[in-house]
């Protein structure tokens, strides 16, 4: 668990590359502003030593666990809203070194399917209003 007085910071990119959807106890829940994909990012808020986790292996067995089931929450919402075929999900972090799980509704015909979403094409922005609507329909499918 994230210790209270150590604020968490969410990284840059990762504020700049997103629009908040919802809060989630291990932290908070992004929307990739990118529609091409439906793209979800779990960040867990999880500091120790003073820094940000890098690693799901970083997190203590409880904190860890807890980022599993809400990921499988945040994957079985997005699968229920999209219909999509295929949910991919990870931690890599190659650019961005703060914990962060990518979920990415997949289908048949979407851009570069089945190659990856990374590093494909240039980024299509959501429409405002759009991903409102969006979000809601994730929050709603998470009970939020």
């Amino acid at each position: 668990m994230a210790n209270p007085a150590i604020p968490f910071e969410l990284d840059r990119r990762l504020a700049g590359d997103t629009l908040p959807v919802a809060p989630m106890d291990s932290g908070p829940l992004l929307l990739m502003n990118d529609r091409r994909w439906p793209w979800l990012i779990l960040v867990p808020a999880m500091i120790s030593n003073g820094v940000g986790a890098v690693e799901l292996h970083d997190l203590a067995p409880e904190t860890a666990r807890r980022v599993h089931e809400e990921t499988d929450q945040v994957s079985a919402a997005l699968k229920q809203v999209t219909g999509c075929t295929k949910i991919n999900s990870g931690a890599l972090g190659n650019v961005v070194r703060q914990l962060h799980v990518h979920v990415i509704a997949r289908s048949e015909g979407d851009a570069n399917w089945p190659g990856p979403v990374w590093g494909f094409g240039e980024r299509v922005a959501w429409e405002m209003d759009e991903a409102r609507g969006f979000i809601d329909k994730i929050r709603t499918a998470l009970g939020r």
